[in-house]
């Protein structure tokens, strides 16, 4: 596969941090997510890529070219900031066409290579808006939308999603995976949020304290890492799996260890899923309920949380439950007691 972006050994220091012999190879086409906490240096690298700053050592290759020492702007790579950088006294559409405008297009051709982008991230109907009328969530997208429409060899999003609320989210990622899977450019992706990364990456690299951890395929970073997502990246219940069959709405996915999930989804093949701790209802013996998923299994952690009871289960998989204080003293629960996990499919998330 052709390589979209290639990092070969950069290194940059500042006063207090540095970039350590990073190398990176990001196949074209693919949409890769750099995870990572806070401070690990996910932005300054993305920086770099972008041409922010000319690194001390190493190269950034873009399809073949080497452009380390190369302008941002001879480098064919858009950048969508964190904080949006939408031009308050334009309106929407003029903010997207901003680009092209600046290299001289006219403006019919322009409304042709933006329309299809507008209508695939839903903001067709807002091109005569200013961005002080719009919600965070439209921002993003418009942002999104004029990164897109300069027909890049590669797109940076740092935090896309870092200042919208969940739901929002989730329907911003959808729109992410459209746009991937109908443009088919190189995506760079910089979160601190696994469950955002799975959501939309094929590739997910890890950073942490300015070197390149891991690299590996969603799936298979899931496998290795679902163990201590919580304890890194405060993640509970990420479970990789592989659907094996679809009946309608309803999909089998095969987590392994003989253990098959019931959930609602048209993905196939790998992907990840996510329960949250509070839709996983705790019971000392098999309940007859519409919950169509259930894991039996010990549990191996109590963490009093107040009103609430936080419970680690280790069974085929180990799952985090939250329980009412009141629950958990009349099931008489406490480490090393045998229950049933129980979640219904419409709550399991598929990323």
């Amino acid at each position: 596969m052709t390589e979209g972006i290639g990092i070969e050994n950069l290194s940059h220091s500042w006063q207090s941090f540095a970039l350590n012999n990073i190398n990176l190879s990001i196949p074209e086409g693919s949409y890769f997510a750099l995870l990572g906490p806070t401070g690990s240096g996910k932005t300054l690298l993305l920086e770099a890529i972008a041409g922010g700053y000319v690194p001390r050592k190493g190269k950034i290759i873009v399809c073949g070219e080497d452009v380390s020492r190369s302008p941002p702007e001879k480098r064919k790579i858009s950048y969508a900031p964190q904080n949006y950088l939408l031009f308050e006294n334009m309106t929407v559409r003029r903010n997207v066409e901003y680009g092209l405008h600046a290299k001289g297009i006219r403006e019919e051709e322009r409304r042709n290579r933006t329309r299809p982008l507008l209508e695939i991230l839903g903001i067709a109907h807002l091109v005569d808006r200013f961005p002080r009328n719009l919600s965070g969530g439209e921002k993003q997208r418009v942002s999104l939308a004029r990164a897109l429409a300069v027909e890049p060899h590669a797109v940076l999003l740092d935090e896309p999603l870092s200042a919208v609320d969940n739901e929002t989210k989730r329907s911003i990622l959808e729109h992410l995976r459209r746009v991937h899977r109908e443009t088919g450019v190189t995506v760079v992706h910089v979160t601190h949020d696994p469950l955002e990364a799975a959501a939309v990456a094929d590739t997910i690299g890890v950073i942490r304290k300015g070197s390149i951890t891991e690299v590996d395929s969603t799936a298979e970073f899931g496998q290795r890492n679902t163990s201590n997502l919580d304890s890194i990246f405060q993640s509970d219940n990420l479970i990789p799996g592989k659907v094996i069959q679809g009946i309608g709405e309803l999909a089998l996915v095969d987590i392994g260890s003989g253990k098959i999930i019931e959930t609602i989804t048209d993905r196939t093949g790998a992907v990840m899923l996510h329960i949250r701790p509070e839709n996983v209802v705790i019971s000392k013996h098999g309940l007859d309920s519409s919950a169509r998923n259930r894991i039996i299994g010990a549990i191996t952690e109590v963490t009093d949380l107040g009103p609430t009871i936080r419970l680690r289960i280790k069974g085929e998989n180990t799952l985090t439950a939250v329980v009412t204080r009141r629950s958990f003293f009349e099931m008489g629960l406490n480490i090393g007691s045998q229950v049933f996990a129980s979640f219904k499919a419409t709550e399991v998330e598929v990323l």
